[in-house]
Formats: C-alpha cells, sequence, structure tokens
C-alpha cells in the first residue's frame, strides 16, 4: 500500500546539499594536500585522509540519494548522483591520478541498487546497497580500495486493542525503528488507522499518546469507536536522515 497523504518532496534539495558537503570534504583535503607537500613527511597521512573523504562523501550521496528516492523518486536517482560523484572525485585530486567506479546492486531484493518494501506485514524496509572501488596514484603511493555501502532504515510495528464502552477501542500500537540494524532515533512518526476504507489520522483521535523510550522504540496510544474485530493501522516514519519508510499490520484483541 502506498504512503497516505503528500510526503515532503524535499528530496532532490537534499541531494543536491549532500553533493556540496561531499564536495566541501573534499575540497579541504585537497588544500591540506597543497599545504602538506611542503611537507613531504606528512604527505602519506594526508593521502589517507584524501581517502576517509571519498569513502565519507561516498555514503553521504547514497544517503541523500534514498532520501530523494523514497519521498517519490525515481531508484535510476542513485546512480545518476553516484555518476556526479565519481566526476567530483576524479576532478579535484590534482597530484595524480583517483579514480572512482561503482556498481549498484542488482541481486534480490535489490534493483537499481534499491530495496523498498512497505507492504502489511508489520514491517518496512528502505534500502540502497552500493559497492565501490577507488585506486588513487602518485609519486608517494599507489593505493587500492574495495568498499561498499549499505544504507538500511527498517521499521517493525506491532498492535493490538482492548475493548472499552461499546464500540470503542484502545488501540496500542508498538513500533521499531533500526538504521543498518542499530535502534534509530526518528524525526517524524505519523500514526493512521483505517476506517471504512479511509485512513485516519492517529494523532486527531481521542487520548492520543505517542511515547518515545530513546532506544529505537516508539509506543503510540490512542481511542477509536469501531465496530470490525481487527482494525488496521499504518506508521509512517521519518528517520533523523530523513529517510523514509513504512510499515502496515492488522490489530486485534488482546
Amino acid at each position: 500500500m502506498k504512503a497516505m497523504g503528500k510526503r515532503q518532496c524535499s528530496g532532490q534539495i537534499l541531494v543536491l546539499a549532500v553533493l556540496l558537503v561531499s564536495l566541501i570534504l573534499l575540497s579541504t583535503q585537497v588544500y591540506v594536500f597543497e599545504v602538506g607537500r611542503l611537507f613531504v613527511e606528512t604527505e602519506s597521512s594526508h593521502i589517507k585522509d584524501f581517502v576517509l573523504a571519498v569513502r565519507l562523501g561516498s555514503e553521504h550521496v547514497v544517503v541523500g540519494s534514498l532520501v530523494n528516492i523514497t519521498a517519490e523518486g525515481d531508484n535510476s536517482t542513485l546512480s545518476t548522483n553516484l555518476g556526479r560523484w565519481v566526476n567530483l572525485t576524479s576532478d579535484l585530486y590534482q597530484f595524480g591520478k583517483a579514480v572512482l567506479s561503482f556498481a549498484v546492486k542488482n541481486i534480490t531484493p535489490y534493483a537499481d541498487g534499491v530495496h523498498l518494501s512497505w507492504g502489511a506485514s508489520g514491517s518496512g524496509v528502505s534500502s540502497a546497497y552500493v559497492d565501490f572501488n577507488f585506486t588513487l596514484s602518485d609519486r608517494q603511493a599507489d593505493i587500492q580500495l574495495s568498499y561498499d555501502v549499505n544504507i538500511t532504515t527498517s521499521l517493525t510495528d506491532e498492535g493490538s486493542y482492548r475493548r472499552l464502552t461499546g464500540d470503542w477501542k484502545q488501540i496500542n500500537l508498538t513500533c521499531n525503528v533500526m538504521n543498518e540494524g542499530a535502534p534509530a532515533l526518528i524525526k517524524n512518526m505519523t500514526i493512521y488507522y483505517e476506517d471504512s476504507g479511509s485512513w485516519i489520522p492517529a494523532d486527531q483521535q481521542q487520548n492520543y499518546s505517542f511515547t518515545d523510550y530513546g532506544n529505537g522504540t516508539y509506543l503510540t496510544t490512542f481511542e477509536v469507536s469501531l465496530s470490525e474485530d481487527s482494525i488496521n493501522v499504518s506508521a509512517q516514519v521519518y528517520d533523523l536522515r530523513q529517510i523514509y519508510v513504512q510499515a502496515n499490520t492488522t490489530c486485534t484483541e488482546s
């Protein structure tokens, strides 16, 4: 099921900002190189700094691309942005030859380096996976480096309800958010429930409460008047990186 409501379309702006940050990282390292060349004994450390900047920049570009894709972008955005990053990297290194190449994952469940799964099974995944190869050669060093970047935001939710008076029910929904397998904090979480085919924001209902336990676990409680014995609920999340993920589940009586 697609996300209810129009998600923020700030992905393209964020990707440009990410590319700018990555460019600044490399530009800073180029300046350090220019100064460092006056001190041959420290030049090897500057090379290491440049390599680190390339790796960090690669990760930033993958994150920014996934933000854009989950904000209703296209999977090809990942390769397009990485192509720009590759060109920036080679253009900035002036003291030898730097070559960065990439290959987006195309093995199940990834297509064009992207895996999005926002189903009704109580779990959701937004992920991008890229392999990189980087070579750098100048009069001081020859470096060959292979590394991968896997950015994954995952969400699981589990819900139940207890009966109140009449058709009123108290719904309790527990959500867990993770970044690369570690508990993650969020920027925003919106909960919806289904009523006669329409999706209604839970925060408009009575006795709504939201608890952030600070460890990637979030509890939402609210009350609704519905006659159904099972209630469909959707959790829609932006993590602190602004990556969107969604998970839907069915609440039954506990």
